[in-house]
């Protein structure tokens, strides 16, 4: 029998968690987000679904992993044998591995941009062309599949060397070079004219936003996205602790949380108080990264090229860092199911995800831009799928699991709190607060009200 890869250090286990949160989430989504539903307000109300709703749930999803000490199908099916829980684990598979598919290709949207500012090429674009620009690249015909490629070859290849030589050490050197990138941009950012004006945008809330209740509904499907929850990932990562690196779970996903919300909060800030420097709108939705953020750094007089590189190389790592995590779900899964060595299950898998994604690659005005299913176009189609009806299913399973399907001894012995006031009032969110939140959304999702 093969032993179980395991994490080598509390801190490797940390920073891969954190990398899994810390993605096109927090880089990409959270910003537009944040700008179409009024900035501090919905921050006030993101602030409180991530510490009521998305960090119970992601103890249950470690504990969930940490007992089952497998992928995230086996976890569910150990502990909870003979019962219909296990769809869960299905589920998780089955999210991730459609996620990571489109994720590939936007990442590599963001190595060309890198690629485009390096040659000089993103520079020579004209004021208000950026999204002439962007739109002809995902068009030009099979070019998008090239850096889809690309970006898939460099998450194989970190895959292949396993839990401890390849992803552990690869986020012991992308988190604290994101962190280090992010920092200098946030500090950059406030020295700008438009500074106070972007920080009031973020942290001063609008009352009168509270009003929409749209804003609820996009701040608790934020905080699920943004920290990697309903998608297998923290099971996966979860089944990976020893005994020696497993303990104090509620404090080890605190600071997950903790530090995916303040890279949310720092891009934010980067982002806000860099588009009101030229008098940009906030509400610029998706397009934000690849076509408002590049025609503001075209207009900087000094240093703009280079602070595209760096704004660029974040948006990438966080992207690339993620992707690796929701890789990971599938390639763990194929080497207990299948029983594939590691080389083979990350080949496979890499060839798989990567097939998948390219239609999503081709469908942005490429050959496959006609070809729409339900008016969606075939990467819109996935991300919707997901993000909409997998995610919140999957996480709505988790937390009925942990509260309901387990024995209340049980859940709280594998989420080992010191405290057992914190312990029950993490069962109360677990069993009822978030179950109801989660179940809103879904039902908000299924009969069309927008968020």
């Amino acid at each position: 029998m093969k032993l179980r890869e395991t994490w080598g250090t509390r801190t490797g286990f940390l920073l891969a968690a954190v990398a899994s949160a810390v993605g096109l989430g927090n880089i990409w989504r959270f910003p537009y987000i944040a700008g179409e539903y009024g900035g501090g307000a919905f921050l006030l109300v993101y602030l409180v679904c991530i510490f009521i709703i998305g960090l119970p749930t992601m103890i249950a999803e470690f504990s969930i992993g940490k007992k089952g000490q497998s992928d995230a199908v086996e976890s569910f099916s150990k502990t909870a044998p003979a019962k219909p829980w296990i769809i869960g684990g299905w589920l998780g598979v089955i999210t991730s591995f459609l996620i990571v598919s489109f994720y590939a290709v936007i990442v590599g949207w963001v190595l060309y941009y890198i690629f485009s500012y390096l040659t000089g090429s993103a520079q020579q674009v004209e004021t208000g062309g950026m999204g002439e620009f962007f739109e002809t690249f995902i068009g030009n015909g099979f070019i998008p599949v090239v850096w889809q490629l690309i970006v898939m070859a460099i998450i194989v290849g970190i895959l292949y060397f396993g839990v401890k030589k390849g992803i552990e050490l690869s986020n012991k050197i992308f988190m604290p070079a994101l962190a280090l990138v992010l920092v200098i941009l946030a500090i950059y950012g406030m020295t700008l004219d438009g500074a106070a004006e972007g920080l009031a945008f973020l942290f001063v809330p609008d009352w009168s936003a509270l009003a929409n209740p749209s804003l609820y509904l996009a701040a608790v499907g934020q905080s699920f996205f943004s920290l990697s929850l309903g998608m297998g990932i923290m099971v996966t990562y979860g089944g990976y602790l020893s005994k020696q690196t497993g303990s104090r779970l509620p404090s080890t996903a605190t600071r997950v949380v903790v530090l995916d919300t303040l890279f949310a909060i720092l891009v934010g800030i980067i982002i806000f108080t860099t588009v009101f420097t030229i008098g940009g709108e906030s509400d610029q939705g998706p397009g934000m990264v690849f076509v408002v953020m590049p025609e503001v750094f075209n207009q900087m007089a000094v240093g703009g090229s280079v602070i595209a590189v760096l704004f660029l190389f974040l948006v990438f790592i966080g992207g690339l860092s993620s992707a690796i995590s929701l890789a990971e779900v599938s390639v763990s899964f194929a080497m207990r199911q299948v029983n594939l060595s590691r080389g083979k299950a990350v080949l496979i898998i890499g060839a798989l995800i990567t097939a998948l994604g390219i239609p999503s690659a081709l469908s942005q005005g490429g050959p496959l831009s006609d070809f729409l299913i339900f008016d969606l176009s075939f990467l819109d189609l996935v991300d919707t799928i997901t993000d909409s009806y997998f995610l919140p299913i999957g996480g709505l399973i988790v937390v009925l699991f942990v509260g309901w399907g387990w024995k209340t001894k049980d859940a709280l012995e594998e989420a080992d709190f010191k405290n057992p006031a914190i312990a029950k009032f993490w069962l109360f969110l677990i069993r009822f607060v978030a179950p109801i939140m989660i179940l809103i959304i879904l039902l908000a999702n299924i009969f069309g009200i927008e968020a």
